[in-house]
């Protein structure tokens, strides 16, 4: 994994987005247990904070486990693709709110993506 601090895109979104891209190609397969929180925010040149907080949000988006002293682990997808997207869709409104954006200026970003 690697993190760029220069790009527009938030550290842990770079890092949130790099695992479940890892999960979707299989590299990270279920039951792969991640590093270490510390370990990992020492290996990219992060807070420790934005680690836990891309955990904690893949957690609760159900690609991972956190089995507390035994680590995070892989546990794949908890549902469809769609639910999947609606999760990282409720993310991106969320963002787009703390930082100000209006929501057609949101939702343009996002057509634009999807190269619309």
């Amino acid at each position: 994994m690697k993190i760029d601090p220069e790009s527009p895109v938030t550290l842990y979104e770079q890092l949130r987005t790099q695992i479940i891209g890892q999960i979707e190609d299989g590299e990270l397969i279920v039951g792969t247990k991640l590093p270490p929180v510390r370990q990992l925010a020492t290996e990219l040149g992060v807070a420790p904070y934005t680690v836990a907080r891309v955990y904690r949000i893949l957690e609760n988006d159900g690609f991972v486990e956190t089995r507390g002293r035994n680590g995070t682990v892989i546990s794949g997808t908890k549902g469809t693709a769609g639910e999947s997207l609606q999760a990282m869709a409720s993310a991106y409104a969320t963002r787009a709110t703390e930082l100000g954006v209006p929501p057609a200026e949101a939702l343009q970003f996002a057509k634009s993506a999807l190269g619309l």
